[in-house]
């Protein structure tokens, strides 16, 4: 359990959330959506430990992030970044057993379970057949599944992915959700930053509406994925489409 209590933080001298209470428990999806620039991508570093709060705390199971070691920490909970710093000159397979670094018992290189766990993550991203492949050949989707890949064979309780989605086409938006709710299913808690509200009413039972003032809102997914929330958030208007039963919103343009 990922707890948020009376969280406020700050970047740049703007505050993007003010005493934010939120609880995420296993078996939960839960959807970040808010504007660009409204923090997002620093909320998340926050709920992460990689970015220092203004005020209030994180904890896991009870433990303030910051009594956790970051290694301990990385055994329960994993990040997936929208951007990387650096170059990783390393393969395709080398990149994604990173993932398995937290959970490395020999200083003498991986285990065979290791590097079975890693296979079965570039299965599950569509990437067996370029394993041995230099990561820095690949296109941006390319590398985008590697890196979801390399969380999943993290093998942790809770997953913070920010634009998971980024670079990638319909089809392996797909396979990520697919493999993001399996580790639903498998009771794991998934927090995520996404631009497309369909994904965020299809596979999220929560949802945080960040906006560009500091403000949040969060509660159930259908009472957040409104027209009136929706337009307040993204400041411009909506048409609110039936589709399948359900319901779509696009710009009112």
């Amino acid at each position: 359990m990922l707890q948020a209590h009376k969280l406020t933080v700050a970047i740049g001298g703007k505050v993007v959330c003010r005493e934010l209470d939120m609880v995420i428990r296993p078996g939960q999806c839960w959807g970040v959506l808010g504007q660009n620039g409204a923090g997002k991508t620093t909320l998340l570093r926050a709920l992460a430990g990689l970015h220092p709060p203004q005020a209030g705390e994180v904890s896991w199971n009870g433990m303030t992030l910051q009594t956790i070691a970051r290694r301990d920490l990385a055994c329960h909970l994993g990040v997936l970044p929208q951007n990387e710093g650096g170059e990783f000159w390393g393969s395709v397979l080398e990149y994604v057993l990173l993932g398995r670094f937290p959970h490395r018992a020999s200083w003498f290189g991986y285990s065979a379970g290791d590097h079975m766990i890693a296979q079965q993550a570039l299965v599950q991203m569509d990437l067996a057949e370029l394993a041995q492949r230099p990561l820095n050949t690949l296109s941006g989707g390319e590398r985008q599944r590697a890196a979801i890949a390399q969380v999943l064979a993290q093998q942790v309780q809770c997953h913070l992915l920010d634009e998971p989605l980024q670079h990638l086409d319909l089809r392996h938006q797909a396979q990520a959700m697919q493999a993001f709710g399996k580790l639903r299913e498998e009771g794991g808690a998934l927090l995520m930053v996404l631009h497309d509200i369909l994904w965020a009413q299809r596979c999220c039972d929560r949802v945080l509406l960040q906006f560009a003032d500091g403000r949040a809102l969060h509660g159930a997914a259908g009472e957040m994925l409104t027209r009136e929330h929706l337009e307040a958030l993204y400041q411009c208007p909506l048409r609110e489409l039936a589709a399948e039963g359900g319901r779509c919103f696009v710009p009112g343009v």
